[in-house]
């Protein structure tokens, strides 16, 4: 998978289309991320120790990773690369060619 937790990323489609975020999860098995202020739901959440009062609250849920594309260091979005560099195998910003951390 090319998204890694502390990337930032662009969404390309859905409902939260061209909004930008850092990648809070990764799930490399589901081929999912979690998104921060992306594809917010609303849970009915009962009253426990964490939530005494209870209620609906909002929290970011899973989107797919072929809808998101990263961001290199200005903020241009591009698919990811692979190359070796000094003797390491580094991601690289095919748009640009900028070197991704």
């Amino acid at each position: 998978m090319f998204v890694k937790r502390g990337d930032r990323v662009k969404v390309i489609a859905g409902k939260d289309k061209n909004k930008e975020g850092l990648v809070l999860t990764a799930f490399p098995k589901k081929e999912k991320v979690i998104v921060e202020g992306i594809n917010k739901i609303k849970k009915h959440q009962k009253a426990n120790n964490t939530h005494p009062q209870g209620g609906i609250i909002e929290k970011e849920a899973p989107i797919h990773v072929s809808n998101v594309q990263i961001l290199d260091k200005n903020g241009v979005a591009g698919r990811v690369g692979k190359k070796f560099k000094d003797g390491k195998k580094v991601r690289y910003n095919k748009k640009t060619g900028e070197v991704l951390n």
